[in-house]
C-alpha cells in the first residue's frame, strides 16, 4: 500500500518521492529523533515509521546528505522530497518551546555578564551609590566649590564629545573611494539571508516585497525570512495576500517577553542558511546592487572583517524641518562619523538595519542581545570584544524618515535608552573591555557611547549653566572662581554648538545635498530635541528598561526618491 501523502516515483539515486506537510505534517513522536541543530543544518525533518524504517522530509535529499542525516537520526533511513519553507515550519512546530528560549536566553545563558538583561549589576548600584552620597555629602559641605567643580565637569566632558566627534570627521572625510568590486558571476555567488522584523506592517509590505525583489541577486540564492508577530493578525494576513516565490519564508514568532526586535531576529537566524546574513527594516528600499558588493568586500577582505555596515539616509528627506535635520544627522552618522571609527579600528556600534554579517559569526556570539534596545550598538562592541571587525560599506539603503515629533521622540528615546544599556553592560568590567578593546578602543567607547547620551543631557544643563551665570544673584556665580567658570561654560556652550552647526552643514556635502545645508544652522533647536528625548530615554530606563517603542512607518506622503 502507498503511504499517505507521498508520491511514489522511481527509485534511484536522484529520485525521491515528495511529501507535502501541509496535508500530512510530521509525526510529534519522532520530534526528539534528531536534534534540533542537526535539523536545521542538514534542512530535514522526521516525517514518519514505513516498514521499520524512518522517512525523512528533507529539503535537498541526496546521497551525500543521507549519510549526514542518518548519522544525525542514528538509525537507518529513507529520504523523501519535501519544500524547503515547508520543512522549516514543521521544525520550529516541533521545537517552538526551545528556539523561544533560546531566542530570549541565548546570550544571557553563555554570557551572562555582557547581557541587559539587567539594567544595573549590584557592583554598580553600590559604586552609583557611593559617588551619589559622597557628591551630596561634598555639596553640603561646601556648596559653592562643589557646584562650581560639577559645573567645569560638565563643561570638559560636554566639550570632550563635540572634539571627539569632529576628529572622528576629519578621519571619515579621508576616507579614500573604494575601487569597484570586481564581477562575481550569478554561479559564484553564496546564498543570502535577509531578515526583516516586521510588527505592525501591513501598509507597507507591498513596498518592502518590491524593494526586496528589484535586488540584484539571484533570486534562487535569496533567503528572505519575513519575520511576523504571531499575534499582528493585520500583517499575517497581508503577508498571505502577497503572491510570493520561493524565496520568500514567513517565519511566525510565538508571543514571549521581551516582545524586541533582537529577539524576533535571533528566533528567525536558526532558520538563515545563507552564508551571509543581513538585517532590513519594513520601510527600507537598499540599493539594488548591496548584496553583491558585501560579498565581494566579505571576500577581498580578511576574516576578522565579520559585519559590513552599509550607509542610511532617508527618501522623504525634504518632507518638512524635522526630516531635514534627521538627513542631516543620518548624513553625519554614516558618511562621517562611523567611517572614522572605521578608520581608527576601534569598536563600532551599527545601525539599526543594513548590517551584513557573517553567518556563522553572528551564530557563534549567539546573536542579538534580545533585553537591549539599541541592539545594533550593543553588537558592534561585542564584536570587537571577541576579536572581530565591523567596517562601512559604500552602499546606502533609504529609509522613511519619522516625520512628527512624537514619533520622533519615541524612536529618539529608544536608540539613546539603548546606548544606556550598552554603556551599563560593557562597563561591568571596564578592566575586561580595556583588554579586548584596547586602550583606543575603550576611550572611543567612552567618548562615542558614553559620550554621545552625556552630550545630550548636558546641552540643557549648559544653557541653563550659561543663563544662570548671567543672572544677577546667582551666588554660586560669584567671584573670581565663578566668573571663571561662568567664562568656561560660555566657551564650551559656544565652540560646542558652532561645531554642531559646522558638522551638521557639512553632513550633506559627500552626498551632494547642498539645499540642505542651510538647515544646519537650526541644528542646536534639533540638539535640544535630542534631549528631550535623551531625558526621557532616562526615565524609561529606570521605569520600563526593556519595552520596545514602536516606530510608526508608512505615513509619509512621499514615494521613495532616486537618491
Amino acid at each position: 500500500m502507498r503511504p499517505m501523502g507521498a508520491v511514489s516515483v522511481a527509485r534511484s539515486a536522484h529520485s525521491f518521492r515528495r511529501i507535502d506537510l501541509g496535508l500530512h505534517p510530521p509525526d510529534p513522536a519522532l520530534a526528539n529523533v534528531a536534534d534540533l541543530t542537526a535539523c536545521l543544518a542538514h534542512g530535514f525533518v522526521p516525517w514518519r515509521r514505513e516498514y521499520g524504517r524512518l522517512v525523512i522530509a528533507c529539503a535537498q535529499p541526496s546521497l551525500a546528505r543521507h549519510a549526514k542525516i542518518r548519522a544525525a537520526c542514528r538509525e537507518p533511513v529513507t529520504l523523501a522530497a519535501a519544500p524547503a519553507n515547508a520543512v522549516f515550519d514543521a521544525v520550529e512546530a516541533q521545537h517552538r518551546e526551545r528556539l523561544t528560549h533560546e531566542a530570549i536566553y541565548s546570550l544571557a545563558d553563555a554570557e551572562p555578564e555582557l547581557c541587559a538583561n539587567r539594567t544595573v549589576t549590584r557592583a554598580q548600584a553600590q559604586t552609583f551609590a557611593g559617588l551619589a552620597v559622597t557628591t551630596l555629602c561634598a555639596t553640603v559641605l561646601w556648596p559653592h566649590a562643589m557646584l562650581q567643580i560639577l559645573a567645569g565637569c560638565l563643561a570638559a566632558s560636554y566639550l570632550a564629545n563635540i572634539l571627539f566627534r569632529t576628529a572622528l570627521v576629519w578621519c571619515g572625510a579621508g576616507e579614500t573611494e573604494a575601487p569597484p568590486p570586481p564581477t562575481i558571476a550569478d554561479a559564484d555567488l553564496p546564498l543570502y539571508t535577509i531578515l526583516v522584523p516586521l510588527y505592525r506592517e501591513a501598509d507597507v509590505l507591498p513596498r518592502l516585497v518590491q524593494a526586496l525583489q528589484a535586488l540584484d541577486y539571484p533570486p534562487e540564492k535569496r533567503d528572505i525570512k519575513l519575520i511576523v508577530e504571531a499575534d499582528d493578525g493585520e500583517t499575517r494576513a497581508a503577508l498571505a495576500r502577497l503572491d510570493l516565490d520561493a524565496s520568500f519564508h514567513a517565519v511566525i514568532v510565538p508571543p514571549s517577553n521581551p516582545r524586541t526586535k533582537p529577539k524576533a531576529c535571533n528566533y528567525a537566524l536558526r532558520f538563515a542558511r545563507g552564508e551571509f546574513t543581513v538585517i532590513f527594516d519594513a520601510e527600507d528600499r537598499p540599493e539594488p546592487d548591496q548584496l553583491r558588493k558585501a560579498v565581494s568586500r566579505f571576500r577581498a577582505g580578511p576574516e576578522t572583517v565579520s559585519c559590513l555596515q552599509a550607509r542610511l539616509n532617508f527618501y522623504n528627506r525634504n518632507e518638512n524641518w524635522l526630516t531635514r535635520l534627521f538627513a542631516l544627522d543620518y548624513a553625519l552618522w554614516f558618511d562621517f562619523l562611523l567611517p572614522g571609527l572605521d578608520m581608527l579600528a576601534v569598536p563600532m556600534p551599527l545601525g539599526g538595519t543594513s548590517n551584513h554579517f557573517r553567518t556563522s559569526v553572528l551564530h557563534a556570539i549567539h546573536g542579538w542581545d534580545s533585553f537591549n534596545v539599541t541592539e545594533d550598538a550593543d553588537l558592534g562592541i561585542r564584536l570587537a570584544r571577541l576579536g572581530h571587525r565591523a567596517a562601512t560599506l559604500d552602499s546606502t539603503t533609504y529609509e522613511e524618515a519619522t516625520n512628527s515629533t512624537g514619533n520622533w521622540l519615541k524612536q529618539r528615546s529608544r536608540w539613546l535608552k539603548g546606548y544606556m544599556q550598552t554603556w551599563l553592560v560593557h562597563m561591568r568590567h571596564p578592566v575586561a573591555l580595556w583588554r579586548h578593546a584596547g586602550m583606543r578602543g575603550f576611550f572611543a567607547f567612552q567618548l562615542f557611547i558614553g559620550g554621545t547620551v552625556l552630550a545630550s543631557l548636558a546641552n540643557p544643563l549648559m544653557w541653563a549653566v550659561f543663563l544662570a551665570s548671567h543672572a544677577a544673584g546667582i551666588a554660586i556665580f560669584s567671584g573670581a572662581l565663578g566668573e571663571a567658570l561662568a567664562r568656561v561654560s560660555l566657551f564650551s556652550l559656544i565652540v560646542g554648538n558652532g561645531l554642531f552647526i559646522y558638522l551638521a552643514m557639512l553632513g550633506p556635502y559627500r552626498r551632494g545635498w547642498l539645499q540642505l545645508t542651510p538647515y544646519g544652522l537650526t541644528a542646536p533647536l534639533y540638539w535640544l530635541l535630542i534631549s528631550a528625548a535623551a531625558y526621557r530615554a532616562a526615565w524609561h530606563l529606570i521605569r520600563r528598561p526593556f519595552h520596545w517603542e514602536k516606530t510608526r512607518h508608512g505615513v509619509s506622503r512621499f514615494e521613495a526618491e532616486q537618491p
